[in-house]
C-alpha cells in the first residue's frame, strides 16, 4: 500500500469535487451566512444590554428584536440548506467514487487483482468509500466556511480595539489549526492501520463462511473462531485508542476555548480599566468571541475522525491511481482470425521463470493441444493469448499481429477463454449464459447448451432456464457449472477457443458429447486445449508437450 501525507490525500479527494464545485460554493455561502447569523444573536443580545442600562448602541431596542427574529428564522433555513447541499454533494461523489473504483478495478483486473482478498475489495468498496462522506460532506465547506469567517469576525472584534482582534485570530487559529493538526500528529497511522485491519477481518470472515463445510467436517470451528475473536479484539483495541484520543481532544478542545473567552474577558476589561474602551468594548468583543467558535472548534473535532477517513482515502486512491498490467488497446485497424503464435515466448511471476523461451503455432480451423505436468505453464500460455499479461520476452500474435497492437474489444471477440474454475452469479441460469452475449435468443441459448450437455439437466430443474444457482453456483455441481462455462463458449460464438481442462469435471458420458461437439465445431473454429486426460487429447490435430516451461 503506498502511504500518502494527509495533505495529498486531502487534495486528490478536494479534486474530485470539481464536477460539483457550484453546490460547494452555495453550501460555503450558505454556512457562512448562518453562523454569522448565530453569532449576532448572541451580539444583538449585547447591544439590547447596552440600550437597557443607557449606553449608546448602534441598533435600538425594537431594532434588535427584530434582527434576531430575522436572523433566527435566517439561521435555521441556512442551516439546512447548507447540510443539504453538503449531503448531496457527498452522496453524489460516492456514487461517483464507486463508479470510478469499480472502471479501475475492470482496468487492474485479471493480472492486478490475482490474489487479492475479496474481503478486503469488499471493505474499500462500501465502508471505506461510505467514510468519505464525513470529508465531503463535513470537512471541505466547514473549512472554508471557518477561514472566510475568523476574518470578517477578526474585523468586527478589531473595531473595538485592534488587541482584541488580534487575541480572537490567536483563539481561531489555535483552536481550528493547532488543535487539529497535534491531534493528527498524536494519532499516527493508527487510522490506516484501523482500515487496514478492518478489511484483513473482513477478508477472514468471508473465508470462514466459504468454507463453513469444512470447518465444521474437519473440527476446526473453535480454532477459527478463536483467530476471529483475536482479530476483533485487536481491532477493537485499535478503535478504543482511536476513541480515546478523540475524547481528549474534545476536551482539550473545551478547555482552550474557555480560556480564550476568560482571556478575551479580562483582557477587554483591562482596557476599559485603562480608558482605551468603552463599556461595549467589554461587553461585545467577549459575547462575539463567546459565540463564534462553532466553525473553527468543528475544525478541531476532525483532528482525530480525519485521521480514519484520510487512512480510508488512502486505501480508495490505491484503486484508483493503481496501474494495469495491460492497458487497453484501442484505435487499431480491426482484424479477423487466421490463426495465432506464440514465438520465443518467456514469461516469469516474480523472480521464477515459468516459460522460457517457448514456441508454438495454432493453425486456423485446428484443434491444438497442450499436455505437462501441473504448474509448467500451461495456463500461464492460454493467459498470455488472451493478454491478461503482457509476455517479457518474444512476441504473441493473432493474425500475424502481436496482440499487444490489437483492439482490446477486437480480441476479445476473435477468443473465448473456459477456466478451471468456473465463476456464476447469483443470478438465474439463463442470465448467467446471457453474459456470453448479451442479446442471444433463446434458441441460441439452448443450442449452445445442447453441445455443452447441460440443456437436457436444466429442464429437470422446477424453472428450468430461469432457475436461480445460487451464489457462486453453489446449488450446482463442479460438473454442473463446467458444462455452463462451456456453453457460454458456444454461445459467445468466437473463432479461436482457448479452454483449460474444459472437461475435468465431467463423467466420460459428458466428455464425450462436448469433445463431439468441439470436433464438429473445428469447421469454423480454432481450438487450444488444455488437459491432463488422454481421452480428452484424442481429439486434437497437433499435440505439445510443457516441461519446466519449454516446449516439446
Amino acid at each position: 500500500m503506498k502511504k500518502r501525507s494527509g495533505f495529498t490525500v486531502m487534495a486528490r479527494l478536494i479534486g474530485l469535487v470539481r464536477p460539483l464545485a457550484g453546490f460547494m460554493v452555495l453550501a460555503i455561502g450558505m454556512g457562512l451566512v448562518g453562523h454569522l447569523c448565530a453569532s449576532f444573536i448572541t451580539i444583538f443580545g449585547g447591544f439590547a444590554i447596552l440600550n437597557l442600562i443607557g449606553i449608546n448602541a448602534p441598533l435600538s431596542l425594537d431594532a434588535v428584536f427584530i434582527c434576531v427574529l430575522v436572523f433566527a428564522l435566517l439561521r435555521a433555513g441556512l442551516r439546512y440548506g447548507e447540510q443539504a447541499c453538503n449531503h448531496f454533494i457527498a452522496f453524489k461523489l460516492l456514487a461517483l467514487i464507486r463508479d470510478k473504483v469499480f472502471l479501475a478495478l475492470r482496468r487492474l483486473c485479471p493480472a492486478k487483482l490475482e490474489g487479492r482478498d475479496k474481503g478486503d475489495l469488499i471493505n474499500i468498496i462500501t465502508s471505506d468509500i461510505e467514510l468519505l462522506e464525513v470529508f465531503y460532506a463535513h470537512t471541505i465547506s466547514p473549512a472554508a466556511i471557518a477561514f472566510v469567517f475568523t476574518i470578517l469576525m477578526c474585523l468586527f472584534i478589531s473595531s473595538y480595539h485592534w488587541a482584541l482582534g488580534l487575541l480572537a485570530l490567536t483563539a481561531y487559529l489555535v483552536v481550528g489549526i493547532v488543535v487539529p493538526l497535534t491531534v493528527s500528529k498524536a494519532s499516527g497511522d493508527d487510522g490506516l492501520r484501523f482500515r487496514t485491519k478492518s478489511g484483513e477481518l473482513s477478508a477472514f470472515l468471508l473465508d470462514s463462511l466459504r468454507g463453513l463445510p469444512e470447518l465444521l467436517q474437519y473440527g476446526y470451528g473453535e480454532k477459527r473462531l478463536a483467530e476471529l475473536n483475536a482479530q476483533t479484539d485487536a481491532l477493537s483495541g485499535n478503535e478504543e485508542r482511536m476513541k480515546r484520543v478523540s475524547g481528549r481532544n474534545s476536551a482539550v478542545t473545551g478547555m482552550i476555548i474557555l480560556l480564550f473567552d476568560l482571556a478575551m474577558m479580562f483582557t477587554s476589561a483591562g482596557l476599559y480599566g485603562k480608558g482605551a474602551v468603552g463599556f461595549d468594548g467589554v461587553l461585545i468583543p467577549t459575547l462575539a468571541l463567546f459565540s463564534s467558535f462553532g466553525p473553527v472548534s468543528a475544525l478541531a473535532a476532525l483532528g482525530s475522525t480525519l485521521q480514519n477517513t484520510f487512512a480510508a482515502g488512502n486505501r480508495v486512491l490505491d484503486i484508483l491511481e493503481e496501474s494495469p498490467a495491460v492497458e487497453e488497446v484501442t484505435g487499431q485497424m480491426p482484424i479477423a482470425f487466421t490463426g495465432a503464435e506464440a514465438e520465443r515466448v518467456t514469461f516469469s511471476y516474480g523472480p521464477e521463470i515459468i516459460l522460457n523461451n517457448l514456441s508454438m503455432t495454432v493453425p486456423k480451423q485446428k484443434i491444438v493441444g497442450i499436455v505437462g505436468r501441473s504448474g509448467s505453464g500451461k495456463s500461464t500460455l492460454l493467459k498470455l493469448f488472451m493478454r491478461f499479461w503482457e509476455v517479457q520476452k518474444g512476441r504473441v500474435a493473432i493474425s500475424g499481429r502481436e496482440i499487444s497492437s490489437v483492439n482490446t474489444v477486437n480480441l476479445r471477440n476473435m477468443e473465448s477463454f473456459v477456466t478451471q474454475e468456473t465463476h456464476l452469479f447469483h443470478d438465474s441460469i439463463r442470465n448467467n449464459l446471457r453474459i456470453a452475449k448479451l442479446d442471444a435468443t433463446d434458441t441460441e441459448i439452448i443450442d449452445a447448451c445442447k453441445k455443452a450437455s447441460i440443456h437436457e439437466f436444466i429442464m429437470t430443474l422446477p424453472q428450468g432456464y430461469d432457475t436461480p444457482v445460487g451464489e457462486l453456483g453453489d446449488t450446482l455441481s463442479g460438473g454442473e457449472r463446467q458444462r455452463i462455462g462451456l456453453a457460454r463458449t458456444f454461445l459467445h460464438n468466437a473463432p479461436f477457443l482457448l479452454l483449460d481442462e474444459p472437461t475435468s469435471n465431467l463423467d466420460s458420458l459428458n466428455e464425450a458429447v462436448i469433445l463431439k461437439s468441439l470436433k464438429e465445431e473445428k469447421e469454423d473454429k480454432t481450438v487450444l486445449l488444455v488437459s491432463h486426460r488422454q481421452s480428452t487429447m484424442r481429439i486434437a490435430d497437433t499435440v505439445y508437450s510443457v516441461e519446466n516451461g519449454r516446449m516439446s
